[in-house]
């Protein structure tokens, strides 16, 4: 136990320093180390809340995090406590006292179904997305007026907001923005963010498990129901049948409802007409791809929560040779900040020049597809692409696998769940953590850095 509970103390005080205050008290401090046996560490969890929570947002992370520290690959398994639910989470009605195992199993039963109903709703918004970091201009002004107002007033502006444009330009920071402003101005109302892909496995399921009930309590119980890439129900007439019946009860209550998609409503194929009359109904608003001051605005922002002092200089050049996609316009800004850091030199316009010299000197920019990511990886590492998107969880492979999940992200309009389905099926959360990591990796670890440039130069040119 000695050896389990130092495992553990070592990992946490790195976990600690990778996600906020609040996400640390109020889903990993709870968590205590019950056995280490071989590679497979046992955590005990207090509820089944927690256990959801952390299996799929935080595992993967913890997982990384566990093998780093013990130099080795190593296991989780969550195990929910035996104990009673603790006070600071109470059921609303107490349930008489008695003895007999079975009843003692309701009572906890009741509990948890009970912190299920509070925690669930609001659980994937992520705080770093609010209206105060999202930059408005010309390209995004509507959207970004229209997701205020509905905000402010959820139900009564414009429902539905349906939000559409280009992979890259915003959506989904605004789906977040919304939800927070919600979640901090309206406290007892129950916020639902989702992706179009976790409505369609959470039906799934609850056909294959009997549960339907419990799924229709869980989205149309909701107060805003924001749900990203809609255009991925086209084709799926159940999911179509479902959501339009969600939609109904939704907004028969009165209750906001917010979507996005890479297309317009009339330019979804096979989208069932009544869906589409109701998408129609409320306010469509369109994302264009961001103009130079924009992309400058963008720069600076990225910049300053960053801590960086760049110079205007650098910041117009990089904005005036990545004009369509906030993520490569980002993407480009941290190569050059993590060359700096790296070299020890200060970011300059001659060092951003040679830095993206590949992007000033290319013509029209060659078309790059996960499929050729992953083969471009795989022969830079030495794995087999079937190893890249397999179970495999060594740490040499886990370092490509993130690698190509970043470079997915940074060359593709592929969304974070699309990456995922790419890469054998994985939780989006997983993509968002590799992502996360190999930005924050390229400004401390040359090789990362290195390896990174040379595949992308490698999959822009076609070399």
């Amino acid at each position: 136990m000695d050896n389990t509970d130092g495992l553990w103390t070592r990992c946490t005080a790195s976990l600690r320093e990778q996600v906020s205050d609040a996400t640390w008290q109020m889903w990993l401090s709870p968590i205590e180390p019950l056995n280490f046996e071989g590679s497979v560490l046992t955590l005990s969890v207090p509820n089944a809340v927690v256990r959801e929570r952390v299996s799929s947002r935080f595992l993967p992370m913890i997982q990384d995090t566990l093998a780093t520290v013990a130099g080795g690959d190593i296991s989780v398994e969550l195990q929910v406590s035996e104990r009673e639910t603790p006070p600071s989470l109470p059921a609303p009605e107490d349930p008489p006292v008695q003895t007999g195992p079975q009843s003692r199993a309701q009572s906890r039963s009741v509990a948890r179904n009970a912190a299920a109903n509070r925690e669930t709703p609001s659980v994937q918004l992520d705080p770093r997305f609010t209206f105060d970091t999202f930059v408005a201009a010309s390209s995004n002004r509507l959207a970004h007026a229209a997701a205020q107002s509905v905000a402010e007033i959820p139900g009564r502006s414009y429902n539905p907001l349906f939000i559409y444009g280009a992979s890259g330009l915003g959506k989904t920071h605004l789906l977040h923005a919304i939800g927070n402003y919600v979640q901090e101005n309206y406290s007892q109302h129950r916020i639902l963010y989702v992706t179009t892909e976790t409505f369609l496995n959470d039906f799934v399921d609850a056909l294959r498990m009997s549960a339907t009930i419990a799924f229709k309590r869980r989205y149309r119980e909701c107060d805003v129901l924001l749900i990203d890439d809609i255009q991925f129900m086209e084709n799926k007439e159940g999911l179509q049948e479902e959501f339009f019946h969600t939609y109904n009860d939704l907004h028969g209550a009165g209750k906001q409802i917010v979507l996005t998609s890479d297309r317009a409503p009339r330019s979804i194929e096979t989208l069932e007409d009544r869906l589409r009359s109701r998408f129609l109904s409320g306010l469509i608003t369109e994302i264009d791809p961001p103009d130079l001051e924009t992309r400058l605005a963008i720069l600076r922002t990225k910049a300053e929560s960053d801590s960086e002092d760049i110079a205007d200089d650098v910041l117009e050049f990089i904005a005036t040779h990545v004009k369509d996609n906030i993520r490569e316009l980002e993407g480009a800004l941290i190569r050059v900040t993590a060359f700096a850091s790296l070299n020890g030199e200060r970011v300059s316009l001659d060092l951003a020049e040679r830095v993206l010299a590949d992007i000033v000197s290319a013509g029209e920019p060659r078309r790059v597809t996960p499929q050729m990511i992953l083969d471009a990886t795989a022969a830079s590492y030495g794995f087999s692409v079937e190893s890249l998107i397999g179970p495999s969880r060594t740490r040499p492979l886990v370092t490509a696998r993130q690698v190509a999940m970043y470079l997915t992200r940074s060359l593709t309009d592929y969304s974070y769940p699309a990456i995922a389905r790419v890469f054998g099926g994985r939780d989006h959360t997983t993509v968002i953590h590799a992502v996360e990591k190999i930005s924050g990796q390229m400004k401390e670890r040359r090789q990362i850095y290195e390896q990174v440039t040379v595949l992308l130069l490698e999959l822009r040119s076609g070399s």
